[in-house]
């Protein structure tokens, strides 16, 4: 650590009411713009200059004069700021396994394997940052579950690049990493600045097309005129007034996280004073407690986002309409997406999105044998991946186990409720929908605001003392409303529908809104649909019950006439 540079932040921190460890997180965020900027500066035709701007060495000893700024740009995050000796070495060691499994392992497995290793690696330091229990100091834990998303994507898509093109999806191919990148590009990737604590994570094809600048090219058959505007003969558009925003944003969210954070405290729902208001304002209390520690990761994902805007990696393409640049393609959460969100899937669909991305393409979709539906074996190793790939407290399992059966609760109440609120024969909205969607958000705030206060808590026993304090509401409601579409109340609903349709084929006709949010992809790991998940293994057992019933009986039936006889005695008598 560089000597006196934690002066400043003591005085800041005692003055905000907040951690030293936390100030400098933030001001490395910051930090990295002015360095994304002078990133961006690089010549376009000199990559690997910007590859070792990156990993912080110097390319050409002539650049004397940019050598203070060259020099350990990401070291001195890691130790300058933090004094992270011990993650320098994990990150290492985590990168460099990584690229030994993708070089010299052949064969199908090789995936798994860089998998296995590194959310073993990881799982070691979750449970060591566990047992030191100070969550208010910067450890490595966070970078490195960045990589490992990285790392993990590395491997498959060197693995689809050994693999013909036909047996790819579309996805698949675009991903494919054909030839393994040499050391400094693979390095730049790892240490890429703009995300090395906090995210975003990417695909080493984007870092690529970003460092040759390829993704800055239109498409065949594209008006010129709609090019983005550049500067400086660069081919990496103008990106500073969509990064400013972004900075501006995050800062936002900082700012009033720190304001709401010294009113609403975890320590503060475990005490006696929580006590002394009425059931209703804990429950408002838990909310604020729920939405103050989601201002945290906006402000960090705002800034982090912008920072990779400013570098020129948040490039999404041109509309080909309006000429408009999109910036949106490392975006990790929507705020106003969760904030308004009236169902469970809205709500996750809209927070972490390149953490859902990789579990449903790296997780999800690859453990589904081609040819074949992703089933209950694929929704539960994403489970499994998700829960230890966020660490080991208990809070986090209470979290997701609950959160997965109100998802259950939400989909039966959007697809036998929403659509008395909608015209039956235009689905188009009713007078009335403006009360359901009002009730909906209502419940579904207050529903993840108890679902996720252990996930703020984390230890069992607080968890266990704030659920209670507000009397387990949201269990015994999620309870009830299983119990209510699980009892005759379903086919009494569905027998409505079809009559308010004139649907008389039988069966539950979807809206199309419906229908969209009918999909079994797991958001951030939580099985879509426990129930049906257990009916489907249940089935599944049964199955392979009666097909290995079925082949012993034709192993019997099969067998040779002496060797049936041999299990016998010739002579009863002679066997007395």
């Amino acid at each position: 650590m560089l000597p006196y540079i934690n002066v400043p932040f003591q005085y800041v921190a005692g003055a905000l009411g907040a951690s030293t460890d936390e100030l400098k997180l933030i001001s490395s965020f910051l930090l990295s713009y002015p360095l994304a900027a002078l990133l961006k500066r690089v010549p376009d035709a000199k990559p690997a200059l910007k590859n070792l701007f990156i990993i912080g060495s110097v390319l050409d000893t002539s650049l004397r004069r940019s050598s203070l700024i060259l020099v350990r740009v990401s070291a001195f995050y890691l130790v300058g700021l933090f004094d992270l000796w011990d993650g320098v070495r994990t990150l290492a060691i985590t990168s460099t396994v990584a690229y030994c499994i993708a070089s010299y392992v052949q064969g199908p497995f090789m995936p798994w394997i860089g998998f296995v290793f590194l959310m073993g690696h990881l799982s070691v330091n979750q449970l060591s940052r566990q047992y030191r229990n100070d969550p208010g100091v910067v450890d490595i834990t966070g970078a490195q579950m960045v990589l490992v998303m990285k790392l993990t994507a590395f491997c498959w898509n060197v693995a689809d690049g050994r693999l013909p093109d036909k047996d790819l999806s579309e996805e698949q191919k675009e991903r494919a990493i054909k030839r393994l990148p040499s050391l400094l590009y693979f390095a730049g990737y790892v240490l890429f600045f703009p995300s090395l604590f906090a995210g975003p994570a990417f695909d080493y094809v984007d870092y690529k097309r970003w460092i040759d600048t390829t993704m800055f090219e239109m498409p065949k058959g594209s008006d010129p005129a709609k090019k983005a505007p550049t500067k400086y003969k660069r081919k990496i558009p103008r990106s500073g007034t969509p990064a400013a925003w972004k900075a501006a944003t995050g800062l936002f969210w900082i700012l009033l996280f720190l304001k709401l954070s010294g009113f609403y405290y975890p320590d503060l729902f475990t005490s006696d004073q929580y006590m002394t208001h009425g059931f209703a304002k804990r429950v408002f209390m838990l909310y604020l407690l729920g939405f103050s520690t989601r201002l945290k990761y906006y402000g960090v994902w705002s800034l982090t986002e912008g920072a990779c805007i400013l570098s020129g990696l948040g490039y999404k393409g041109v509309d080909p309409a309006t000429g408009k640049v999109s910036w949106d393609r490392l975006r990790n959460v929507n705020p106003w997406g969760v904030e308004s969100a009236q169902n469970t899937r809205a709500y996750l669909g809209n927070w972490n999105i390149n953490t859902n991305n990789w579990l449903r393409n790296y997780i999800y979709l690859r453990v589904t044998p081609k040819g074949k539906k992703p089933g209950f074996r694929a929704s539960m190793a994403t489970f499994v991946t998700s829960a230890f790939w966020h660490g080991f407290y208990p809070g986090y399992y209470l979290t997701f186990v609950l959160a997965s059966f109100v998802q259950t609760v939400a989909k039966n109440c959007r697809r036998y409720l929403r659509p008395f609120f909608l015209d039956p024969k235009t689905t188009q909205p009713t007078i009335y929908k403006i009360y359901y969607d009002i009730f909906s958000w209502f419940i579904t705030q207050i529903t993840f605001s108890f679902a996720t206060a252990p996930f703020v808590l984390l230890t069992m026993p607080a968890s266990l003392l704030v659920w209670t304090r507000v009397y387990f509401y949201a269990v015994i409601g999620t309870a009830l409303a299983t119990g209510f579409f699980a009892s005759p109340a379903r086919p009494f609903f569905i027998n409505k529908l079809n009559k308010r349709s004139g649907n008389t084929a039988g069966g539950l006709q979807r809206t199309h809104s419906n229908e969209s949010l009918a999909g079994r992809e797991p958001l951030l790991g939580l099985p879509p649909d426990p129930q049906e998940e257990f009916a489907e293994i249940v089935e599944e057992v049964k199955a392979e019950m009666e097909a290995r019933q079925r082949k012993g009986m034709s192993r019997a039936n099969t067998m040779p006439e002496s060797s049936t006889k041999s299990i016998y005695p010739r002579n009863i008598s002679s066997a007395k």
